[in-house]
């Protein structure tokens, strides 16, 4: 499993550093200890913040509810947790 991605308390935790203001919502891929993700909202009343969830949750097949943020409201490192992800989930963020 990635550095960015653990499993804790039957739940996945995703580290994340996101860019919001870009030009289209992408992954893309590993900085640091976190998994980039570029939203094209901007960091304006929290809309990022909700693109990003939507974003993950619908690469990961979810509900947006499965997808919560648990820190980085108003950072760019953020931390979500993620319930009911699958098995495969660190291969879907990458797929298109």
């Amino acid at each position: 499993m990635p550095s960015w991605l653990r499993a804790v308390d039957g739940a996945l935790t995703l580290t994340v550093h996101a860019q919001p203001g870009a030009k289209r919502d992408e992954v893309v891929g590993p900085h640091g200890d976190a998994l980039k993700i570029r939203v094209a909202a901007p960091a304006i009343d929290g809309r990022a913040n909700v693109a990003l969830c939507e974003f993950v949750a619908g690469r990961l097949g979810l509900p947006r509810a499965a997808v919560e943020l648990k820190s980085g409201l108003a950072s760019r490192h953020k931390v979500l947790r993620v319930l009911g992800a699958p098995a495969d989930a660190a291969r879907r963020l990458f797929d298109d």
